[in-house]
């Protein structure tokens, strides 16, 4: 076990070494997006050796990706007697995490059940994203893979590219009909000292699958579109021309030349509503690259006001919203505003960097009709109406309470109030009971001519309260106690 130990020790030092060596392409590492599943025999066929030179192998060949969600995600399912998975598509976003996982990795040894594994690894690549190639990498020695014929055929049915690379030539012929056409850059069949003579070829295979060669519009609006692409220039190495015009016939088409290290460009004064079509040709004079397309429809023109809100209602008094603020494509706006169904209209005039308003003055518990309108710079008028309801006005509050001793037991009670609305008054006291040392209480109902009364037969500090009534409801009273021999207090 030591010098097992010791030679995985030195194969992981040469394999640093041979890494500071190689020169990657700077535009290897940004080039592709999909998802990679290692399928990776760890079965007790495969010698530790053997196994451990594998692992390697997968660590040099996906060492140029950048990783994780909208570059490359890689996962490890590794074939054993019951399958394992590693690590999933999600976990690594970064080539360090990555590397330091794969030298983690031990061998299962046990039966070489590649079914069992087959059925976790379909579920795996038809739960991710569908936009984005998916590719089975089967690193195996090749001996008793099992009946995969069905799953791998399943497998290529949902669209997943099926690469194979075997250290034994036994079971070649299951191995052809497993991996996706073309054999010969997809099936490599190499004696494990040498494997590393197929990483190159391998990870061209590879890149040509998952090579994002797309032009994505990945922010439009009413006049403007955002494109994106990977690149596959530098400054050094060439320039885009990017072409770009709307279907319709009598519009000229627009030539961009952009620099070789550009990744996106931003197009503007386009129409609202309208279908646009662009494409992107890489120019170089070192390889010939593909030319990129992609059409699109800017979104119909959005004119303020598109909200309008009312809040902060009062009895007398809304506030009024609108937006959005269209500081470049407005003018002014205009709030009018009047009490339904036929109140006087007011009207109110606000500039471009205005977006609310408090209209004042109304009457309480009326609904009014309130419409914003904005004047764009084009001669446009748009405008929104909504209702709003004012609240209702606060029921006037007796003005005034007094108590005057007339004789034992009785006071005369004297009020004033409001008199608009008014539907009467109600009084309540407190009397003496014959029967219960706890006072009783009396009220009575008053016309709303009343402005005072004679009450009898009051109970020691009886407590004396009026409100005036509205047809609304109740007003805020007043109430004084009444104190028996010494006087009264309010």
């Amino acid at each position: 076990m030591k010098g097992f130990s010791l030679g995985i020790c030195v194969l992981w030092a040469m394999l640093q070494r041979s890494n500071m060596q190689i020169a990657l392409p700077a535009t290897a590492l940004n080039c592709c997006e999909g998802d990679i599943l290692l399928l990776l025999d760890s079965s007790g066929s495969v010698a530790n050796y053997e196994f451990l030179h594998l692992l390697l192998f997968a660590t040099e060949l996906l060492r140029p990706f950048s990783l994780g969600r909208g570059h490359v995600r890689v996962g490890l399912l590794q074939v054993g007697t019951n399958p394992n998975l590693e690590f999933s598509l999600d976990v690594h976003n970064n080539q360090e995490t990555l590397q330091k996982a794969l030298q983690n990795v031990t061998q299962l040894q046990g039966d070489t059940n590649t079914v069992a594994a087959l059925k976790v690894a379909q579920e795996l690549l038809t739960e991710t994203d569908k936009d984005v190639p998916k590719i089975l990498l089967w690193l195996t020695d090749g001996v008793q893979p099992g009946d995969v014929n069905k799953l791998m055929s399943e497998l290529k049915a949902q669209g997943v590219s099926v690469l194979a690379v075997t250290t034994v030539h036994g079971n070649y012929q299951v191995l052809q009909r497993a991996v996706t056409p073309p054999v010969q850059s997809h099936l490599y069949s190499v004696d494990i000292e040498n494997i590393e003579i197929i990483t190159e070829d391998l990870r061209e295979a590879i890149i040509e699958i998952i090579r994002a060669e797309r032009l994505r519009v990945v922010d439009l609006t009413s006049h403007s579109a955002v494109l994106q692409w990977r690149p596959v220039l530098t400054i050094e190495s060439g320039y885009y021309e990017l072409w770009y015009n709307s279907m319709l016939k009598m519009d000229n088409e627009i030539r961009r030349i952009l620099p070789g290290g550009s990744s996106w460009v931003e197009l503007t004064n386009l129409q609202p509503d309208t279908t646009y079509t662009a494409t992107l040709r890489p120019e170089s004079n070192q390889r010939l690259f593909n030319t990129l397309s992609v059409n699109f429809t800017t979104l119909p023109d959005v004119l303020s006001p598109t909200v309008v809100s009312v809040s902060d209602s009062g009895p007398r008094q809304i506030r009024v919203s609108w937006g959005p603020l269209q500081l470049a494509r407005v003018q002014r706006y205009t709030v009018e505003y009047g009490a339904i169904p036929s109140g006087d209209v007011h009207t109110v005039t606000f500039n471009s960097q205005q977006n609310s308003t408090v209209l004042t003055g109304l009457e309480p518990d009326t609904q009014y009709l309130v419409t914003v309108s904005a004047l764009h710079v084009n001669g446009k008028e748009r405008a929104m109406t909504v209702r709003a309801c004012t609240q209702e006005a606060p029921l006037p509050a007796l003005d005034d309470l007094q108590l005057t001793p007339v004789e034992r037991q009785e006071v005369q009670v004297a009020w004033q109030a409001h008199q608009e609305g008014l539907k009467g008054y109600w009084l309540s006291w407190e009397t003496e009971n014959s029967h219960s040392i706890k006072p009783s209480m009396s009220s009575v109902y008053l016309p709303p001519t009343s402005r005072s009364t004679r009450l009898t037969h009051l109970a020691p500090n009886s407590r004396v309260c009026v409100s005036p009534v509205y047809s609304s409801g109740r007003g805020d009273g007043l109430c004084c106690t009444a104190e028996r021999h010494t006087g009264w207090l309010s």
